[in-house]
């Protein structure tokens, strides 16, 4: 039997969407006072990245800056010139190094004359990224996607557009300041606890205003769809969704359960326990699939692949994201010690233990 107090929690806890309309492409909404939410354009699926204004002592500090490409510049001139005008920009805090999050931080800043705050890893993954199209670098990528089975014309294909999107940045700023799990931020009258975790990125900046209940949520808790968690060839061996799971189950036992989640996608909700208990419950099923997979036969990844993203078809750019999704499920199946992997011919495959 329940008692009361447990159904009050329940009730509190169950997913709630209080925004269904989201900004449109020349409009911000205020979530509380000095606090706002805009919304930018994404040539992907997905389609849209979320921005969010902090109030801060003369402007306002901004969360993310979106794409590096001449639409992304032309819609923030539009908010500049409308509902931001004459807004100053006193910091731009970066969450991670996607190029949907960091790709106009050159611009912003040197418009505005405003710092660059990230963490260490993300600015320097950023700079990664901008300088990773070298031949070794391409070589590196090839010999990861034909360990793991994918044949020679889908290697290449990954190898092309696939994984073009991660330079479409605007030139990184030279300098930056750092901000690191546990710092407090004071922006404006608020003051915010930096939270970082790994999985979707390397060590993703989140931010916790306890004050006003307010969790910046970036890539880490999306409202209704999971984010990316993948292994690439940079570090073959990564525990990439390991470090995901510990990080969810971290922010459950440090976070009230009834936060406004402000997330980089997607609209803002309630319900952080709620859609972390689905999102870990999302990613066992998918370690069951490749399990129940592996069982009689050895598979390689690239078998397992329409195993785990069997609604859809996948075009490279998708496809480069569905393999490292399932090197990361796989990776963590072999540190749990529910894979065990043979290799023959220079490919890997996976059996079930």
């Amino acid at each position: 039997m329940h008692s009361k107090t447990d159904m009050v929690q329940s009730s509190a806890e169950a997913l709630r969407y209080p925004w269904e309309q989201h900004p449109g492409p020349d409009q911000v909404v205020e979530l509380r006072p000095g606090l706002l939410w805009a919304r930018l354009k994404l040539p992907f699926r997905l389609n849209h990245v979320n921005i969010y204004l902090l109030a801060d002592d003369d402007g306002w500090a901004v969360v993310d800056s979106g794409f590096g490409n001449e639409e992304t510049i032309a819609a923030w001139t539009t908010l500049f010139e409308g509902p931001l005008k004459n807004a100053n920009v006193t910091r731009l805090i970066v969450t991670h190094s996607h190029p949907d999050h960091v790709g106009l931080a050159g611009w912003i800043v040197e418009r505005f004359d405003c710092p660059l705050e990230m963490s260490q890893v993300e600015y320097l993954q950023s700079v990664y990224h901008q300088n990773r199209g070298t031949e070794e670098r391409r070589n590196a990528q090839r010999r990861f996607f034909l360990r793991h089975g994918m044949d020679e014309t889908l290697t290449d294909q990954l190898l092309g557009r696939g994984q073009e999107y991660l330079t479409r940045v605007s030139t990184l700023p030279a300098s930056y300041r750092r901000i690191s799990h546990g710092d407090e931020l004071t922006i404006g009258s608020r003051r915010l606890k930096v939270i970082t975790g790994g999985g979707h990125a390397l060590d993703q900046v989140m931010l916790y205003c306890a004050a006003d209940k307010l969790f910046f949520s970036a890539d880490q808790v999306l409202s209704k769809i999971s984010p990316n968690v993948s292994v690439w060839a940079v570090e073959p061996d990564q525990n990439s969704l390991g470090e995901y799971l510990a990080s969810l189950a971290s922010l459950t036992t440090t976070l009230p359960y009834d936060v406004l989640v402000l997330p980089g996608h997607g609209v803002p909700f309630y319900g952080l326990k709620t859609r972390i208990k689905q999102l870990a419950d999302h990613h066992e099923e998918r370690c069951r699939l490749i399990a129940e997979a592996c069982r009689e036969v050895p598979q390689t990844s690239a078998q397992l692949v329409p195993v785990v993203f069997h609604k859809h078809v996948l075009d490279p750019h998708q496809m480069g994201f569905a393999a490292g999704e399932l090197i990361a499920h796989v990776n963590y199946m072999l540190v749990e010690g529910r894979l065990t992997a043979e290799q023959k011919d220079g490919v890997l495959r996976f059996k079930t233990t």
